[in-house]
């Protein structure tokens, strides 16, 4: 074999080897919402390090269009702080929305019910905006892990189960992605690199591993 055809073979090889850029344009452009509270604000963490902004960047990197993402969301905010400031707020204009929300309910000992009955009712206002089949569902974190509910950790590891089991009963009736980062926070607790600088709040490695857990169920949406 002459050192021009083998020089040849070799470059289809390296090409045939590197990885593709897909662009999905078969797919709108995204117009991403993200309700919630310090979890989705990302509380003592860098704007870009907030979970709905580096999904925003994985599913860039991964050839999907986003044009918008935005975030209703604050620390604090319970269930009905969040039901205040959507009614204040436009849902329209988008086709993409995520939900997490409840921590404020269990940490400031709240009856359940409210929970519940406040739950359901921004369920159903999401579900009106985009559809069920735009819609996905974030569980709460684990903060019992953490140096600032270790005293406590399992009434709150139980209580924060009631509560996201409550959710994802919910969103199986509809068949609404429900996405378990419970178990993530739980498994890196207050490693090295797991919490911000609050020693409460993931860090923006932590909310990594949460968006390559969610991705898969966004892109599952997206190409219903």
């Amino acid at each position: 074999m002459s050192k021009t055809l083998i020089q040849l073979v070799m470059l289809f090889m390296f090409f045939s080897c590197q990885e593709k850029t897909v662009t999905h344009t078969e797919i709108e452009p995204i117009q991403y919402l993200a309700l919630g509270d310090s979890y989705t604000i990302g509380q003592s963490v860098d704007t870009l390090d907030r979970w709905p902004n580096l999904l925003r960047l994985k599913l860039e990197n991964d050839g999907y269009s986003v044009e918008k993402t935005d975030i209703i969301a604050q620390t604090g905010w319970k269930t009905s702080d969040l039901l205040n400031a959507i009614s204040d707020s436009s849902l329209e204009g988008y086709n993409l929305i995520s939900l997490l929300i409840g921590v404020n309910n269990q940490f400031s000992s709240q009856p359940f019910e409210t929970y519940t009955t406040e739950f359901d009712a921004l369920l159903n206002q999401t579900i009106d905006a985009v559809g069920a089949n735009r819609l996905f569902v974030v569980s709460i974190p684990d903060y019992g892990v953490t140096p600032f509910g270790s005293n406590n950790s399992e009434t709150i590891a139980t209580e924060i189960d009631a509560y996201n089991g409550y959710a994802k009963s919910r969103c199986d009736i509809f068949n609404i992605p429900f996405i378990n980062i419970t178990q993530i926070s739980r498994e890196l607790g207050d490693s090295e690199g797991a919490l911000a600088s609050d020693n409460l709040h993931p860090s923006g490695l932590q909310y990594a591993d949460w968006v390559e857990e969610i991705t898969p169920a966004v892109k599952g949406l997206l190409h219903e």
